[in-house]
């Protein structure tokens, strides 16, 4: 089971990988004024959804939300290190998880030194790197891990299925939010959707592992 779950993570990656190569081969073309993959389509979906700001807005705002789960999370190895005077001693899922928000923002500078495609719109009067969604990207990362540690951590039941009810909804709202804005392509949206769901299931496989060999922290 828990090779399943690696080498789902790994083919999700991969899939990762095979989208990224075709958005930067496949019907490759100008359109409102920069070169993005799967023109047609793209193009299709952008002239149907417009450009909403208030919409961006708002996302952008709430994308606050996922960097301060990841302070909270920090907080908590710190106080763990402080307390029991070693990194080493640090919950193993606690420092998994570091690893992997430091992968996910590892993903992101790769991207925007190395852009795929840029933005249909300006942004600030700026063409930003738009592949894949930094936003999706972030928020798909960041709040199944949430709801992850909330299921190991918590024993509250009701709490437990707040939280999960919470990040669902969240997740939805942003990415459908994030889509329906038009500031991205719909291939940026599907990249990020890719890219996340391969790491979170490669992070939360490790977890999984660690705790198989070793049992419970």
């Amino acid at each position: 089971m828990m090779k399943k779950r690696m080498y789902a993570g790994i083919l999700l990656l991969g899939l990762f990988a095979v989208w990224t190569y075709l958005v930067q081969t496949a019907d490759v073309r100008m359109v409102n004024e920069t070169m993005v993959g799967f023109a047609a389509v793209n193009a299709w979906f952008h002239d149907l959804t417009g450009v909403c700001w208030w919409l961006y807005h708002v996302t952008d705002w709430l994308g606050l939300a996922p960097a301060a789960v990841c302070m909270m999370f920090a907080g908590v190895g710190l106080c763990q290190w402080v307390r029991r005077g070693s990194m080493a001693k640090v919950d193993a899922d606690i420092l998994l998880l570091g690893g992997y928000y430091v992968s996910v923002i590892a993903c992101y500078l790769a991207f925007e030194r190395f852009p795929v495609n840029f933005r249909p719109v300006l942004i600030g009067g700026v063409r930003e790197a738009s592949y894949p969604s930094s936003t999706t990207l972030l928020v798909l990362s960041v709040m199944p891990s949430l709801v992850f540690q909330a299921n190991r951590r918590l024993k509250n039941v009701r709490l437990k299925r707040g939280v999960r009810a919470a990040c669902a909804v969240f997740c939805v709202l942003m990415v459908g939010g994030r889509l329906l804005s038009g500031v991205h392509w719909l291939t940026d949206i599907v990249g990020a959707v890719l890219l996340s769901a391969g790491l979170f299931t490669v992070y939360k496989t490790l977890v999984l592992r660690w705790e198989a060999l070793h049992g419970i922290w």
